[in-house]
């Protein structure tokens, strides 16, 4: 009896201490085709939670480039940061309203507060926004890509017309397996060639549904009849600008729009990180998906989850960057910030380089129209020089990494950009010469024109967000002066 009550005295402590009896994670079901998210957050309330926080301001002055939906509540205007952008896009609605994305939460909300040249296309502008698409083109058929923008967002049911990403583009609701919600995407993924995908190569496609380009195909009447993927003849790990730009002059339906200052019919490029970061790059290469930096693993209580608050590293103090990379996080910032300086350079030389042309298109153009005889043969070739450098510079300015998702890449095609614009200007330059037609050494941009009054909402340059050469030398290419700028 002593000796029972002794093990008795001696366990009590151990007893008392002990924690609470493991419980078994209490599992749901979520409904087939379950668009809303809180049904989803009902089982899975620390993912959700972390989503809605998608809607929240970041802290300012942590991205010297990117700086997006802050708390100093500023708008940043993309053709007030990169002016040359406000004479290569004049013809389109980019040309009129281009705001740094606000995040996820506001994808569809974006699309209804910017100005309303950008929902032209119509139905086929949800693509990339509302997890709607897919049901809806089922339902309609093709018509629906061309179906004017607000009929298609009244198609949407009326509690989910602002509902962005969400749990089923990315999710299987009875696994929770990682899995693609979008069929035009699907359609491009089978030209790469490849067909069985681990899962950390889905933590990368999963992103990609979305943070890719396109092109936007259109009948005889400018309707849009589709949205296809420009990467016939790439492969995984292997989509280049080169081959880009190929089906885009190979394919005359992807003209989307006439540029106004050069009188072309061009394509489009949008947001491609995909493409950049899977061209070999460096994380890319070590094995790492978009979720590993986006993304990354927290702790919260006892549990671990993907956070899914998605944003920049570099706003989240370059905590996703820290679990590989043993340095300070001053020494990261500044290595950041080091290849975003660099590319940034470059981005403005090749963007006004290929503006330049731009505009000594639009002379050559006024001279051909008052009758004068022009070598067509050195225009069709400056042509064919200057819309090289179009798409590459286009390229990188759309791409929303400030090329960090791969620099060597984004340096190669920058540079590749502003060769193709030298030798556009050199032929265009030549044929303008032998017809006897003075033109001066420093051509006027004449930005303000492009860059004042746009759209309904009557926008004006801003220069106090103006994003310069940080290096000083593109001002020495082209003055203020020149530039236009008032």
């Amino acid at each position: 009896m002593h000796r029972i009550l002794l093990l008795i005295a001696i366990l009590m402590p151990i007893i008392s201490c002990s924690p609470d009896k493991p419980e078994m994670v209490k599992v749901g079901t979520i409904q087939d085709n379950e668009y809303e998210p809180s049904e989803w957050g009902r089982i899975y309330p620390l993912e959700y939670e972390s989503w809605l926080k998608t809607k929240e301001m970041r802290t300012p002055g942590l991205s010297k480039y990117k700086k997006g939906w802050d708390t100093d509540n500023i708008i940043w205007d993309k053709l007030s940061e990169f002016p040359y952008m406000a004479i290569l896009f004049n013809g389109m609605g980019f040309g009129i309203e281009y705001n740094e994305p606000r995040g996820h939460y506001y994808m569809r909300k974006d699309q209804d507060e910017i100005d309303q040249s950008r929902t032209k296309a119509g139905g086929v502008c949800l693509n990339c926004k509302s997890p709607y698409m897919d049901s809806l083109t089922k339902i309609y058929g093709k018509d629906f890509y061309s179906m004017p923008w607000k009929d298609a967002i009244s198609k949407i049911p009326v509690k989910h017309k602002d509902l962005g990403a969400s749990c089923m583009d990315c999710h299987d609701n009875k696994t929770m397996d990682l899995k693609t919600n979008r069929i035009a995407f699907q359609e491009g993924i089978a030209k790469l060639s490849k067909k069985d995908f681990s899962r950390q190569e889905k933590r990368i496609l999963v992103c990609a549904q979305c943070h890719v380009t396109y092109n936007i195909p259109k009948n005889d009447k400018g309707q849009s009849i589709g949205l296809v993927h420009p990467w016939d003849e790439s492969s995984w790990g292997n989509i280049s600008i080169e081959n880009i730009i190929k089906q885009i002059k190979n394919n005359p339906s992807y003209l989307e729009w006439k540029q106004t200052v050069t009188g072309f019919k061009l394509g489009f490029i949008r947001h491609p990180e995909f493409e950049l970061f899977t061209k070999q790059s460096v994380h890319f290469n070590a094995g790492l998906a978009c979720a590993d930096c986006h993304m990354p693993y927290k702790r919260v209580g006892s549990s671990k989850i993907s956070d899914h608050n998605l944003m920049s590293p570099i706003k989240d103090n370059l905590k996703a960057c820290v679990t590989c990379h043993p340095k300070s996080e001053e020494r990261l910032k500044n290595q950041v910030l080091e290849i975003q300086n660099c590319v940034v350079s470059l981005l403005n030389r090749a963007g006004y380089a290929t503006a330049t042309v731009a505009k000594l298109f639009e002379t050559a153009n006024k001279q051909i129209e008052q009758g004068k005889k022009i070598d067509m043969a050195f225009y069709d070739s400056a042509k064919d020089f200057y819309l090289e450098a179009f798409y590459r510079a286009i390229y990188i300015g759309a791409e929303n990494s400030v090329g960090f998702h791969n620099s060597s890449e984004s340096s190669r095609i920058l540079g590749d950009s502003i060769a193709f614009a030298s030798k556009a200007e050199s032929l265009l330059r030549q044929a303008l010469t032998k017809a006897s037609i003075d033109i001066p050494k420093d051509l006027p941009l004449e930005l303000s024109k492009y860059l004042k009054e746009r759209g309904t909402k009557k926008l004006n340059f801003k220069p106090e967000q103006e994003v310069k050469d940080p290096y000083k030398n593109q001002e020495k290419l082209i003055p203020d002066d020149i530039k236009g700028i008032q």
